[in-house]
């Protein structure tokens, strides 16, 4: 049977298994196929499935005449990477945009438009580097995020709104952004002249935190690691990986079966952790800023006692570690009393009041402190069944890596006074 004699239906599920680059080369043959492989369904469905496009958009979400004007514009605009590489990233930026634009549209009003390739050449004339190629991908989609002064108050010294997020402790408030490459410019001009780093050192910035702990993250450009400084990055450059070196691949190979550098691993898993509520917004005093403690198992820890349920979890903080010396964890408690309430004398009672706390501090399995104290960070929140959560953070420094903190807090039912 030949080709252009099949039905129109069967014909379009034919033309949809070829794909768009055969389709091409099919609408050659003649009118008939012509005219198929130029139909509006076709080209949509393979925007749909390539782009995860719903209505036909260029690059910088200009609309465009057709699904097939579109398709070709996307296959034009980034013709100098590869395709499967260009299709990983936008399904990186579309699931953290679209996750911005659904719980925190303050912050995806910051993304800012796609960088050109002459803004990533200026960089790489600038700073003599050459960027791995999921990074230029990543830049050409979002250069990184934009600020008004409006956004800078007393109350969120630096900013709320970065993308990559952060934690605080003890009046210590950590909130990074993702730059863009103006900034990434300035601040490796920045590290190079006040903390000794080499011009030629491949290392660019390329986040940051705007709050008032200071916290940097560094693209190595010519293998394609990242990493974040530690305690003593201003007196040895100290930095530690952000990923595992054995999942970077191919990150300046065109050619290669598969490219990913540590900044598009990183800002997947980031997209992961939060559509799957594993980090979430916080709201502390009016501010939502992206809260990078975790609150889902297996990182979040839950227990549930007589009815008040304690959760918690612990984050590294490298800005104020010394990888030969003392780690410091921040950690974050929250405790809430279920709907049903706890139990006192074999009574039930719809609220109880903290009364004292005892934590054991492990480094290396070995037990390395004790702490008892009444309350918590000054304070015995008094819980109401079904109600709001009391939430609080703090910190602990170990001589080791790996540790645990462990231990009880004491309730009594009804309120201390």
């Amino acid at each position: 049977m030949e080709l252009e004699s099949v039905g129109d239906l069967a014909l379009n599920l034919i033309l949809t298994k070829l794909g768009p680059e055969n389709v091409g080369r099919v609408a050659c043959v003649n009118r008939k196929l012509r005219l198929s492989a130029d139909e509006e369904a076709l080209w949509s469905r393979f925007c749909s499935e390539e782009l995860h496009l719903s209505a036909p958009l260029d690059p910088r979400g200009d609309p465009l005449p057709s699904f097939k004007a579109a398709y070709k514009k996307w296959r034009e605009d980034f013709r100098m990477y590869p395709w499967p590489l260009v299709k990983r990233v936008k399904r990186c930026w579309d699931r953290l945009q679209g996750w911005l634009l659904t719980n925190f549209p303050d912050a995806a009003a910051t993304l800012r438009e796609g960088a050109s390739e002459a803004d990533i050449q200026e960089l790489e004339s600038v700073l003599r580097v050459k960027l791995p190629l999921p990074t230029r991908i990543l830049y050409r989609f979002h250069d990184g995020q934009d600020f008004d002064e409006s956004d800078f108050t007393e109350n969120t010294p630096g900013g709320s709104l970065g993308i990559i997020g952060g934690y605080s402790f003890y009046g210590y408030v950590v909130n990074v952004n993702l730059l863009p490459l103006s900034k990434v410019i300035m601040e490796t001009n920045h590290v190079v002249q006040h903390l000794g780093f080499s011009s030629r050192s491949n290392y660019i910035v390329v986040a940051a935190s705007s709050t008032s702990g200071e916290k940097l993250f560094f693209l190595n450009c010519r293998d394609g690691q990242l990493h974040v400084g530690t305690r003593n990055l201003p007196f040895d450059g100290e930095m530690m990986p952000c990923v595992p070196k054995s999942l970077i691949s191919s990150v300046h190979d065109r050619n290669a079966d598969l490219q990913q550098d540590a900044m598009l691993l990183w800002l997947e898993e980031h997209g992961r952790r939060l559509q799957s509520g594993m980090i979430k917004l916080r709201e502390d005093g009016g501010v939502r800023s992206i809260c990078l403690f975790p609150e889902e198992p297996p990182l979040c820890s839950t227990a549930i006692t007589n009815g008040v349920r304690i959760r918690s979890s612990a984050v590294f903080v490298p800005e104020h570690s010394d990888l030969q010396n003392e780690y410091l964890f921040a950690y974050s408690i929250r405790m809430s009393l279920i709907p049903e309430g706890c139990m006192a004398n074999e009574m039930p009672c719809n609220f109880c009041q903290l009364y004292r706390r005892h934590w054991i501090i492990r480094a290396n399995d070995a037990v390395v402190a004790h702490v008892n104290g009444d309350g918590a960070i000054g304070k015995f929140p008094l819980l109401h069944s079904g109600g709001k959560e009391f939430v609080y953070e703090s910190c602990t420094h170990l001589k080791s890596p790996r540790g645990s903190i462990e231990g009880a807090f004491t309730f009594v039912p009804g309120s201390l006074t």
